[in-house]
């Protein structure tokens, strides 16, 4: 141990004095200061250069800009989504300005006022009033942008509309599982993590009525316009996030911590094909948190239709029961004739039948309370 330290310090010690030797060298060779009389040698070249690069860094900026429109997002398809653009959009330009001004002014001071013989500097130890102008007038702006940032922030992250529709984004990997709470009360049945199999991927809890007409979809999301859309996420495993970026919707999905966001969409698919003259385009919900191997294949596909459309595809779809009426046993026995309301009549299981033969009845007396 002794030996290796010893070792490291002569070989700082030896570092150390061929740096002292090089600097040595480096001081024999600067020449003597020239004259105060003479201008410093390239002088005239690098004052040139100053304007040179301020000249080629606007033409290069202003190049870069309008080749990277192409690839911007179109106009958000929500309301807030425009408002956020906007705020965007006004923040870089109250930021822009004085960036290009102050930048501008940099580089042609150092041109303008480069060594001359006779010129003399102006030197202001202290200016009160401009010390002013440049601490007030920029607390002024930076105050209006938080404040404005702040309102539009506190309105997007509101409680949603009483009326908003309600559908909940779960994540797992490597894919999303959408639930909707049915057609009959707009309400998401209770979940519970340990009720989660191959079947009841995001843990149904039937023994909540309004999971009744509840059901899945794995591979989209239908949504209306025009209507406020309020987004339960939960995470089933590890950390997600939810990202729909023509809504302006990103919100983080926690395992163990559900979040929320809510938005009004304002285009339609039909509408967004008909803009941006592609008649495949689809707006896409994605992952915008690595969160594992299969990563990229997290996205699915949103379908903004109008309320019509929308009431007709979500009636068409089979409820969690209809499609897995096995988990009719696990309805509390005096909630199994309401949560039998629309499915087959022979669905009931044996269990279910003697249950129900016992109390007087049977399958025909829980057909007859339909």
């Amino acid at each position: 141990m002794y030996f290796i330290i010893a070792l490291v310090a002569l070989v700082f010690v030896v570092l150390t004095v061929i740096v002292v030797s090089r600097l040595q060298d480096v001081l024999k060779s600067v020449k003597k200061p020239e004259s105060a009389d003479e201008a410093p040698s390239g002088n005239s070249w690098n004052g040139a250069m100053f304007i040179v690069i301020i000249i080629a860094a606007a033409v290069g900026t202003t190049w870069s800009y309008m080749h990277a429109r192409e690839h911007f997002l179109p106009i958000a398809s929500s309301v807030h989504g425009r408002r956020t653009d906007d705020l965007f959009w006004f923040s870089m330009g109250v930021l822009t300005i004085p960036f290009i001004f102050v930048n501008f002014l940099i580089f042609f001071f150092s041109w303008k006022y480069q060594y001359k013989k006779g010129n003399k500097a102006s030197f202001y130890p202290d200016n009160h009033k401009l010390e002013l102008i440049w601490t007030i007038i920029p607390a002024i702006v930076m105050a209006m942008l938080v404040f404005t940032g702040w309102k539009a922030w506190s309105d997007i992250t509101s409680d949603a509309p009483a009326d908003a529709e309600v559908i909940e984004i779960t994540g797992k990997q490597f894919n999303w599982i959408v639930r909707y709470g049915g057609v009959n009360d707009n309400k998401l049945g209770n979940y519970n993590y340990k009720l989660i199999d191959a079947q009841n991927e995001v843990g149904i809890d039937l023994s909540d009525e309004n999971s009744f007409d509840d059901f899945l979809n794995p591979t989209e999301m239908h949504i209306p316009v025009g209507r406020p859309v309020l987004l339960k996420i939960r995470a089933r495993d590890v950390l997600h996030s939810v990202f729909i970026p023509h809504m302006r919707v990103k919100m983080d999905a926690v395992p163990g911590m559900p979040t929320k966001f809510w938005f009004v969409p304002d285009k339609t698919t039909a509408d967004m094909r008909a803009e941006t003259g592609n008649p495949n385009f689809k707006y896409e919900i994605a992952c915008t948190e690595v969160c594992g191997q299969g990563h990229f294949s997290m996205k699915i596909n949103l379908v903004v239709e109008d309320e019509a459309s929308y009431k007709k595809w979500c009636a068409e779809q089979s409820t969690f029961l209809q499609t897995y009426p096995e988990y009719l046993a696990k309805v509390p026995d005096n909630l199994k004739a309401k949560a039998m309301k629309g499915l087959p009549a022979d669905t009931a299981t044996p269990a279910d039948t003697a249950k129900t033969a016992s109390t007087g009845g049977g399958i025909g007396t829980t057909a007859a309370l339909r």
